[in-house]
């Protein structure tokens, strides 16, 4: 089983912006297993961290990123500087990258 990592926006200037893209990320996780991939949802492993600083979650994202054998851009991803670190990654190592439609 291929394992892949869900990358998208989680930080919001609301509660319920963060509520949103947690959701988001959840629901695009559901399907993803029902597809047959093995997922990491960091909008769940870290769900309402606010306090954390950017600098101490990203290190953990990033390891997890280079576990995986994909990564899944959810829409609206290019909004997020963390998402779009984690693409670069990936596309650094090669990984398969897909677009959420």
């Amino acid at each position: 089983m291929k394992l892949i990592y869900v990358s998208g926006k989680y930080r919001d200037n609301s509660s319920i912006g963060v509520i949103e893209n947690i959701f988001h990320a959840t629901e695009a996780s559901y399907r993803l297993w029902g597809k047959g991939w093995a997922v990491i949802c960091p909008h769940m492993n870290t769900a309402h961290f606010r306090d954390l600083p950017h600098k101490l979650i990203m290190p953990g994202d990033f390891e997890m990123v280079r576990r995986c054998d994909a990564l899944y851009m959810l829409k609206g991803w290019q909004e997020s500087k963390g998402a779009v670190a984690e693409h670069k990654l990936a596309l650094s190592l090669g990984l398969e990258i897909l677009y959420e439609e």
